[in-house]
């Protein structure tokens, strides 16, 4: 039981990168583990439908929010700021990288939009990106730290929600610490994803790179063109700040998108004729992020529901003894594994605290070390995950035109650059606090 998540995992991953659709590649991986572990063909479609459910909040999220970066891009407001960034940054390639690193930053704390700020951002940059020769796989690097970094170090937005998450699953589990404790045992392992991203953008990426030509897919000729700022863009603009006022009041991001699309309609910023073609659009760029992680969802539940985690934790904590440094090893493995499998942190912090807390306080590990390791587990896998939303979200923009692929442009980049890191940061702090 223990060989379920390790071998349904790397099948995922094997056919992802011979360049299966990750829907398949996820299904496949789920009943692979179904089937491992003794369930018939149609016990594990039936555990891994159920399980679907987890993530359906998630999924409509993302495809309102999908029609609303629609709606917005419909004005043509982001071609205004797509053409200062071309009269400030062109040329300057490892500069732009950086501004979109800090943009994304700002979509998990200060402005919690989480990934739906990438589809009005990033198509219209496309162009821009091939004539300066600019590598995608540094843009998706840029993105996907901006998506994890400030929830992994920062106790606000999203980032409140994930330690809060750590700090739950580790009371529920009889250990005590506050958020101040989790944020400063988190610097560490977060401060791994700078440096990741760094080597990215001055080493691995720096070098130009010439952009196939061959558009597949661009739907830049249906947008309106825009001249100057007018009356619509201000309109358009209190429907972003009603957008997220609402996401913020009602913590719901279904409520938020739902608010930013009414009120672009009421506006009339968007006539109401054009209602098909972007909820169209909508579910175009984002559709595909939305069955993915539905997918996922099921693929956790098959795991969770046959013990396979459980089982996998276990075997692995008889063999380890009672050496801190290989303990600690050992547990961010398995949490790579999960997290890969699952492609979400928030969703596996609550698994890997319970079968985490028991095993570090018979060790001896502190709260702070077991915070650490709880956090990063649950980090590892995210990125470079075919079925995570930091990856799926990348992916979304820089593919608007056809040229980006998920597996070999978004996720190997990724998983190089911050699950190394992360797993060295991660396991150093493990053993220093």
């Amino acid at each position: 039981m223990a060989w379920v998540v390790v071998i349904s995992v790397l099948v995922m991953i094997i056919l992802s990168l011979a360049r299966v659709h990750v829907i398949i590649a996820i299904l496949t991986a789920g009943l692979i583990a179904g089937l491992m572990a003794g369930l018939n063909l149609v016990e594990s479609i039936t555990l891994l439908v159920e399980g679907m459910g987890g993530q359906s909040s998630a999924a409509l999220s993302y495809i309102l929010l999908g029609a609303f970066a629609a709606a917005i891009s419909y004005t043509g407001i982001t071609h205004l700021l797509v053409r200062y960034l071309i009269r400030v940054l062109t040329g300057k390639r490892t500069m732009l990288v950086l501004v979109i690193a800090g943009i994304a930053s700002l979509s998990q704390n200060l402005v919690p939009v989480h990934i739906a700020f990438i589809p009005i951002l990033i198509p219209p940059l496309l162009k821009l990106f091939d004539q300066m020769d600019l590598d995608r796989r540094a843009v998706a690097t840029a993105l996907t730290f901006g998506l994890k970094a400030p929830y992994v170090m920062i106790p606000a937005g999203f980032g409140l929600l994930f330690h809060e998450t750590i700090l739950k699953g580790m009371a529920n589990n009889g250990v005590d610490i506050s958020t101040n404790e989790i944020a400063l045992a988190l610097l560490i392992p977060g401060s791994g994803m700078i440096v990741g991203l760094l080597i990215a953008v001055f080493i691995t990426y720096r070098k130009p790179k010439k952009a196939d030509n061959q558009s597949l897919n661009s739907k830049e000729d249906e947008l309106d063109p825009v001249v100057t700022f007018n009356g619509k863009h201000w309109l358009t603009i209190i429907a972003i700040i009603g957008a997220l006022v609402m996401q913020l009041v009602t913590d719901n991001l279904i409520i938020g998108a739902l608010t930013g699309l009414i009120l672009m309609f009421a506006f009339l910023v968007v006539p109401f004729k054009k209602g098909d073609f972007i909820m169209t659009e909508g579910i175009t760029m984002m559709g595909t992020i939305a069955f993915v992680m539905l997918i996922a969802s099921g693929f956790g539940h098959v795991l969770s529901e046959t013990g396979a985690v459980i089982a996998l934790v276990e075997v692995s904590s008889d063999l380890l003894g009672d050496n801190k440094a290989l303990i600690a090893v050992v547990l961010l493995l398995v949490g790579l594994l999960i997290t890969m499998g699952i492609g979400s942190s928030f969703g596996t912090i609550p698994i890997l605290a319970a079968l985490y807390v028991p095993i570090c306080i018979a060790t001896g590990f502190s709260p702070m070390a077991t915070a650490a390791l709880i956090g990063t587990a649950g980090a590892l896998g995210d990125a470079g995950s075919p079925a995570s939303d930091s990856t799926l979200g990348p992916t979304s923009g820089l593919n608007a035109d056809g040229k980006h692929h998920h597996i070999w442009d978004t996720c190997v980049p990724t998983f190089i650059h911050f699950n190394i890191p992360l797993f060295i940061f991660g396991w150093i702090a493990a053993l220093v606090l």
